[in-house]
């Protein structure tokens, strides 16, 4: 890292610690979380309701919940022996995460691309996306792209577009206004997590939410749409993504009428 970067980075520091601070907890979650972490798998998406005042910016533009995405990128002890995560692997293991804990990979503001155990998120809102009928194959390279990205910096303008939400936009000089404002919540995913995964999905022509298109023959085409127009809601609403659920009284839901509800009072 540069003096000018050192320099850059002690001054937005401060800035991106405010941005990025947690409010307090949601409530409590509403998975089974011990079900969610021993089920996941390679390439599975996994949305988080966040609560931080980036959180909040995302769910004003995007309007949803979710504001944002990691991808499963398997256990520690695999990625020990990954020639792109191995160092980033070995930082986790040393921090004393267990070597068969489920990793995720993520953008984050402030930190850029890293690894975190799944067990940050136990005490969050959480959703998994598991794309449908996805080979191993296409799985492994999935994660491989994703992992090739390890360390990615974020972007500073990322910063001054968040923090423009923080003002009155008709008190803004135009010279000051970002682009955001203008393009909606396509300029906006620069600022959030869900690019780096559509672009590995991307990377084996796997779908999320395509356009499509009839050719001149009559035929439907699909067309992929740019990565940076994918948000964290756009896994939950892709017809290519399961969303599996892990209740916290089990999935036989026909035992509904066993289960305990207090200060019952039947109707």
């Amino acid at each position: 890292m540069s003096d000018d970067d050192t320099a850059q980075h002690r001054l937005i520091a401060p800035v991106v610690a405010w941005l990025a601070a947690d409010a307090q907890p949601l409530g409590p979650p509403r998975t089974d979380f011990a079900r969610f972490r021993s089920h996941l798998r390679p390439a599975d998406v996994v949305l988080v309701e966040g609560r931080s005042r980036v959180s909040a910016v995302i769910q004003s533009v995007t309007l949803s919940a979710w504001t944002h995405a990691a991808l499963c990128v398997g256990r520690l002890d695999e990625l020990e022996h990954s020639r792109h995560a191995h160092t980033a692997a070995s930082k986790l293991r040393a921090a004393g995460v267990d070597g068969r804990s489920m990793i995720v990979l993520e953008a984050e503001l402030g930190r850029g691309v890293h690894l975190s155990p799944i067990e940050r998120y136990a005490d969050e809102h959480l959703r998994l996306c598991r794309p449908r009928e996805l080979d191993d194959a296409d799985a492994g390279r999935i994660v491989g792209f994703a992992v090739e990205h390890l360390g990615m910096p974020y972007n500073v303008r990322q910063i001054a577009d968040l923090l423009r939400f923080f003002f009155p936009y008709g008190l803004l000089p135009r010279h000051w206004r970002s682009s955001l404002f203008e393009a909606g919540h396509g300029e906006m995913t620069r600022a959030i997590c869900s690019t780096l995964i559509a672009r590995a999905f991307a990377s084996v022509r796997y779908p999320i939410l395509p356009t499509i298109h009839r050719s001149d023959n009559g035929e439907m085409v699909f067309r992929r749409r740019n990565a940076r127009l994918i948000t964290p809601k756009d896994f939950d609403h892709s017809p290519y993504f399961e969303i599996v659920k892990y209740p916290f009284f089990g999935d036989d839901v026909a035992r509904y009428r066993e289960l305990n509800w207090q200060g019952d009072t039947r109707p």
